[in-house]
C-alpha cells in the first residue's frame, strides 16, 4: 500500500487517525488472541486497556523521543486539530494524545513502512504486557 510519503503526510490528520486506529485495534486483537485464553467478552475488555485514550496517552510520553520528523510532525497536527468529538470516559489531553498516535500509526500504514510500524506496536503492546 506504499504511497507518495508526502502526499499521505499531508491526508486530514483525522483520516490518519481513523485507519490508525483500526491498526492498532487490529495489532491489539491479534496479540490478545495469541497469549491470552478466556471469553470473547474478558478477551474485549483486556484489549480495551490497551486502545483506550488513556492508554495510548501514556504510551506516547514513551514513545514521542523514538519518533522522527516525519512521524512528530504527524502526531503534532493530529494532536492539535480542533475537534468537538471527545471520547466517553476520556479527558481532553488523553484523547488528542491518543488521536496523534492513532494517525502516527496511520500514517505509517499507509506510507507502507510496516517494519517502522511493527516496532512501534510491539514496543507498547510490550509496555503493556509488563504492567
Amino acid at each position: 500500500m506504499a504511497n507518495d510519503k508526502t502526499q499521505i503526510k499531508n491526508y486530514n490528520s483525522q483520516l490518519l487517525a481513523f485507519v490508525g486506529d483500526a491498526v492498532h485495534t487490529l495489532y491489539v486483537r491479534e496479540h490478545i488472541c495469541k497469549h491470552h485464553v478466556g471469553k470473547p467478552n474478558d478477551l474485549h475488555a483486556l484489549a480495551t486497556r490497551y486502545i483506550k485514550a488513556s492508554g495510548q496517552s501514556d504510551m506516547v510520553e514513551k514513545l514521542l523521543p523514538l519518533l522522527n520528523a516525519d512521524e512528530l510532525d504527524v502526531f503534532r497536527r493530529a494532536r492539535n486539530y480542533k475537534t468537538n468529538n471527545i471520547a466517553k470516559n476520556a479527558k481532553v489531553t488523553d484523547y488528542k494524545r491518543a488521536t496523534g498516535f492513532e494517525a502516527v500509526l496511520g500514517y505509517l500504514y499507509l506510507v507502507g513502512d510496516l517494519d517502522r510500524l511493527n516496532e512501534i506496536l510491539k514496543l507498547v503492546v510490550g509496555e503493556l504486557d509488563e504492567n
